[in-house]
């Protein structure tokens, strides 16, 4: 499992949740529009005929979901792999966003990228747990890889796309060889362990049924967290350590530094005829 994760840069394993999980975290979906859960809505388009894209940090919200962050068959997997490539990591984790992908029919995907130009770590131990709740197919938009591209931690560039019909307002990475990638599809329960370095993308959900995912990232206890860096203030981003993290494996290395509460409100991304570019920073 280490090994291949490794040199591919991702891992697919199976039946990480079982159907009651799978349903649980699907029944906590309606809360996120019907007023149970506090959201942030600047543009106010949850209330309008906007479908609802994604959710951002639902674990700040729904205890189901945050109890879903140190399941025990994802720690399993973590403690393998985050710090597999350190010859002295001790085993400590820790996670710091989750991410609820709705994708009804229709909704656009997401252009080639890499999670570690938004989540920064010093020692490449980003670690994203892309779990279907619905079966991911080729039809519904699934994820889709290259093998390998996050061996030399390189960041590729970013442009905006003009491919608006196939993916979200984000930017995409440009410069590298595709001919290698592959389709992933998962059934319902089964998760994709994947590198922050890791090239991935998906296409439209071109089917008649949803593609809902829950995606975590975590990262090894000892790296610092320098992202949710404000443009206009300048910090020591090699020791800035952004403190709204939960401890998964082992204690919080830094407990000096105590752990920011969260506010207690989700992010929405909304989607539909009326989103511009400029309207949502993906």
């Amino acid at each position: 499992m280490a090994q291949k994760y490794i040199n591919d840069g991702y891992l697919v394993v199976p039946e990480i949740f079982d159907q009651d999980t799978v349903e649980n975290i699907q029944a906590e979906i309606p809360k996120f529009r019907d007023g149970t859960y506090p959201i942030q809505d600047p543009l106010d388009l949850v209330d309008k005929d906007s479908g609802l894209l994604a959710v951002h940090f639902p674990h700040w919200v729904s205890r189901p979901i945050f109890e879903t962050l140190g399941h025990p068959k994802i720690k399993e997997v973590l403690q393998i792999i985050v710090g597999a490539h350190i010859p002295h990591w001790d085993g400590r984790v820790k996670c710091m966003q989750s991410m609820l992908f709705l994708k009804p029919p229709g909704f656009p995907g997401q252009a080639w990228h890499q999670d570690e130009r938004f989540i920064p770590t010093r020692d490449r131990s980003l670690v994203g747990v892309w779990i279907a709740l619905d079966d991911a197919t080729l039809d519904n938009g699934c994820l889709r890889v290259i093998p390998g591209s996050h061996k030399m931690g390189q960041l590729w560039p970013t442009r905006p796309h003009n491919e608006t019909e196939e993916f979200d307002l984000s930017d995409e990475s440009y410069g590298f060889n595709s001919d290698n990638e592959e389709i992933v599809e998962v059934k319902a329960g089964s998760a994709v362990f994947f590198n922050g370095y890791l090239l991935h993308r998906s296409l439209r959900n071109s089917g008649d049924t949803s593609r809902r995912a829950l995606v975590h990232h975590y990262m090894n206890s000892w790296s610092n967290l320098p992202w949710q860096i404000g443009a206009d203030r300048l910090v020591d981003a090699a020791t800035y350590d952004h403190r709204m993290i939960v401890p998964i494996v082992g204690d919080d290395p830094y407990p000096e530094r105590g752990i920011e509460a969260s506010p207690d409100e989700v992010f929405i991304r909304p989607w539909g005829d009326d989103m511009e570019w400029g309207d949502w920073d993906a």
